[in-house]
């Protein structure tokens, strides 16, 4: 008696209760004891000086990664937290870069592997720019897509194609607005939508070689004109009514990069702020409420 696994490639036969992963799937073998057998890893966070990129690589630098910090002005912050993080015994550098032009990212890529391969990429960085669908500027639009689109896909997409045959994982940095929408911040909201649903397509399109993963965080700092009194109301404005720990941010990635089973999903880490759904942006919202509730 035989079992049948049919796809829309083949049909694979093998005696029914005798299958093998990797009879089935060869790759799956070989790529498991690349993760088990592989040397340092080492990780490339785009964005890497500031914010929930320096917490990123504090949390891989401190796991025993290797990383690559790249920045394009924070240099003076990026090779500071670099000092400091090799101050605890870690092992990072700071990496000057431009990833809004494929010249940039194509030399970036050729340093960071030039000595070892790349385990992952985190696609950090981010444009945020204010508009609304009826006042985009077209090449502020284009220039947020390139940072917020075009930039993580290709360096994905440069990570898989990396000589050799490790396994990879590329992490796109979301934000919890693409389950929760509204219509502020315009263009920068249609990037993130539009990369939230290239971590499924990039998934089936670079697999096996590379997975690929998204997290989407809720509001972890303060943005744009947000004042203080406004950020610390709106931090809170989710299911667990308490701020985004962005260390916590930091760690699911460190987890979707060290978990091989895991591609082609998005984890949600926002307190629930995903299920708090307002016709505007939170800052906006909790504007119109200190004008309500504050004395003239």
């Amino acid at each position: 008696m035989r079992a049948r696994l049919q796809s829309h490639r083949a049909i694979i036969e093998v005696p029914a209760g005798r299958a093998r992963p990797d009879a089935l799937f060869p790759s799956f073998s070989s790529s498991m004891n690349a993760q088990l057998s592989s040397p340092a890893r080492a990780v490339l966070v785009t964005g890497g000086a500031r914010r929930l990129g320096a917490a990123l690589c504090e949390a891989f630098a401190r796991a025993g990664w290797h990383v690559w910090c790249q920045f394009r002005a924070s240099g003076d912050e990026a090779r500071a937290l670099a000092h400091r993080l090799r101050g605890e015994g870690a092992s990072i550098e700071a990496v000057e870069a431009d990833i809004t032009t494929a010249d940039g990212r194509r030399a970036l890529m050729a340093q960071v592997t030039a000595a070892a391969p790349l385990t992952c990429v985190v696609n950090n960085a981010s444009a945020f720019e204010p508009d609304t669908g009826a006042d985009f500027d077209e090449a502020a639009a284009l220039r947020q897509i390139g940072v917020n689109l075009i930039a993580p896909l290709d360096l994905a997409r440069q990570l898989a194609a990396q000589p050799g045959t490790h396994e990879c994982c590329a992490i796109h940095v979301l934000d919890q607005k693409v389950y929760n929408l509204n219509p502020d911040y315009f263009s920068y909201t249609v990037s993130k939508l539009a990369l939230e649903r290239a971590v499924a397509l990039q998934a089936q399109s670079l697999a096996p070689r590379l997975r690929v993963v998204g997290v989407a965080p809720g509001i972890l700092y303060p943005s744009g004109p947000q004042a203080e009194g406004n950020f610390a109301i709106a931090a809170n404005a989710n299911l667990l009514r308490r701020p985004i720990n962005p260390v916590d941010v930091a760690a699911t990635c460190l987890f979707l990069a060290q978990t091989p089973s895991l591609t082609g999903t998005t984890v949600c880490v926002d307190n629930g702020q995903h299920l708090v759904p307002l016709p505007r942006d939170i800052m906006f919202v909790t504007d119109e409420l200190l004008q309500k509730h504050l004395p003239a």
